[in-house]
């Protein structure tokens, strides 16, 4: 077995996020931060029939992630966590993982709302929420739980700015 695995980029996220410690830390932080996927257009078909769900899994890579850590403090509270009990970027395979709003798709575009990724974030995957597979009525959250809802809005929003044009979009 290889110790090494290699991804093809299908596309570019596309978003106002310039500086990470201006973005949203999650997409529920996120919510009207507007951006767009520009697919690759050898994947455009695979867009087919997308536009029926309402959210969609974008899977990226933390391409200005830095080194990995395995021990990290996330943004929502100042105790070391070890990073597999954390979304920080800092991880062992920079992988990303958002659930976003989709808004619409123009060909091998999708418009999207509460994205919470770097411009030019290289794009690994897309799949749908389906929600008979995906939701799950938690009730242990981790460290999570100790986090108050008033700290988390103010620590999630970060550097938050007004949207940006996407295109296709009305205005």
């Amino acid at each position: 077995m290889s110790d090494t695995v290699t991804f093809r980029v299908i596309g570019t996220i596309h978003s106002n996020h310039v500086a990470a410690e201006d973005t949203p830390i999650q997409p529920a932080f996120a919510r009207g931060c507007l951006g767009w996927v520009e697919l690759r257009p050898e994947f455009a078909e695979g867009l087919r029939d997308l536009e029926g769900f309402s959210h969609v899994y974008l899977l990226y890579h933390l391409h200005r992630a830095g080194p990995p850590r395995l021990s990290v403090k996330p943004f929502l509270q100042d105790v070391e966590r070890g990073v597999f009990a954390t979304r920080a970027p800092c991880r062992p395979n920079a992988i990303g993982l958002s659930i976003v709003e989709l808004l619409g798709r123009e060909d091998a575009i999708l418009r999207l709302d509460g994205v919470d990724v770097l411009d030019g974030t290289p794009l690994l995957d897309i799949k749908p929420y389906v929600a008979r597979f995906d939701r799950v009525e938690t009730t242990r959250n981790g460290w999570q739980d100790d986090v108050d809802d008033a700290t988390a809005q103010a620590r999630g929003r970060r550097g938050f700015r007004p949207p940006l044009h996407v295109p296709g979009a009305r205005s």
